[in-house]
């Protein structure tokens, strides 16, 4: 797209921004398309990413399958005399949220939700809100639950799990096996740890409102992000921003881009479970102060790097990269209409 907008006005100035994680040049040149798709990218004024990592593995791309030139110091690539600026973006969420505004009270969120679920007063909560993706780890997450069962089952009958499950992309045969084999461990954990009418995991799988997941977001003792593979993941920010009363423990995967900006979380490599179901038992022993103070850290980010300044950052880049273009366009003009020179 933005080579097609290039070829109709080449003074143009484009923004492009990739959502999803851009991968290395040794994954890219699988791609049969690699070229043509690379070309078109380079049509943009500014390419943006979430993380100065996928920025440097896109320059490696084009390094690697273009004749180009790859400006380091300026991170930019240029190709017939034009630049392409490659810079990162952090994509963030609105500050202060319309859903939290709105919100019940948390007190009032937890007894709620406790009642839905059938799940006694003192119940523990852990959450997880995905699409039913195989990039967002949700098969690991329930088997770190398995496993911090395993390791401390005083919880079994107090913790319970609930994965909030968008059906995504159902007519695709991967993401029916997904849907399938996450069904069926969390039948095989809840058949192993439960007990009359307690279940370990409650999965919940079907699209969720914003007020819903928030709702449950101010619920929680706990949210755990376990994405194998994310540009940002939005989640972790809004389990921060749900959480006016500075409580509840948020676990993040080391894989996604929020945990570059959020360090303030218990960060897991979700593929090791021992790490992870440790973490899951760190979080629900931490004291009121400590949760307080990790969350009010991320919280206080979050409403400085909000989505406005997200897309603020992208438009003056873009708008201060026009007015030089401008300039130094009509500066050369100047000169060769001066006596003695040809244009």
């Amino acid at each position: 797209m933005p080579r097609l907008v290039r070829e109709r006005r080449p003074r143009a100035t484009i923004i492009t921004f990739w959502h999803i994680p851009w991968p290395n040049g040794e994954h890219f040149g699988i791609c049969p398309w690699r070229a043509q798709i690379l070309q078109g990218m380079l049509g943009s004024s500014i390419m943006g990413f979430h993380t100065r990592q996928h920025c440097n593995n896109f320059l490696d791309s084009v390094d690697r399958y273009l004749e180009a030139r790859i400006d380091r110091e300026q991170n930019a690539v240029v190709q017939h005399g034009r630049a392409t600026l490659v810079r990162p973006y952090p994509i963030s969420i609105e500050w202060p949220s319309r859903w939290v505004a709105t919100a019940p009270p948390v007190a009032e969120c937890r007894s709620g939700v406790r009642k839905e679920l059938g799940l006694r007063d003192d119940a523990l909560l852990g959450l997880g809100v995905d699409r039913l993706d195989y990039t967002k780890g949700i098969e690991e997450r329930l088997l770190a639950v398995e496993r911090f069962l395993e390791r401390f089952p005083t919880f079994a009958g107090r913790f319970s799990f609930v994965q909030m499950a968008a059906p995504s992309r159902t007519l695709i045969e991967r993401y029916r096996q997904l849907d399938e084999t996450v069904e069926r461990t969390a039948a095989r954990i809840n058949q192993r740890f439960g007990e009359g009418a307690y279940q370990p995991i409650i999965l919940l799988r079907a699209h969720h409102e914003p007020p819903q997941v928030f709702r449950y977001y101010r619920a929680a003792d706990l949210c755990y992000v376990s994405s194998l593979h994310d540009g940002m993941n939005l989640v972790a920010k809004e389990f921060a921003a749900a959480r006016d009363d500075e409580r509840g423990v948020l676990l993040l995967s080391q894989f996604t881009g929020a945990a570059r900006e959020m360090s303030e979380a218990l960060v897991v490599n979700p593929y090791d479970l021992e790490e992870a179901s440790a973490a899951i038992a760190r979080a629900l022993a931490m004291p009121p102060d400590e949760q307080r103070e990790r969350m009010h850290a991320m919280r206080s980010f979050l409403a400085e790097f909000n989505v406005y300044r997200w897309a603020g950052r992208m438009l003056m880049d873009a708008a201060r990269l026009r007015r030089k273009g401008s300039i130094l366009s009509r500066g050369s003009d100047e000169v060769t209409t001066l006596p003695g020179l040809v244009k």
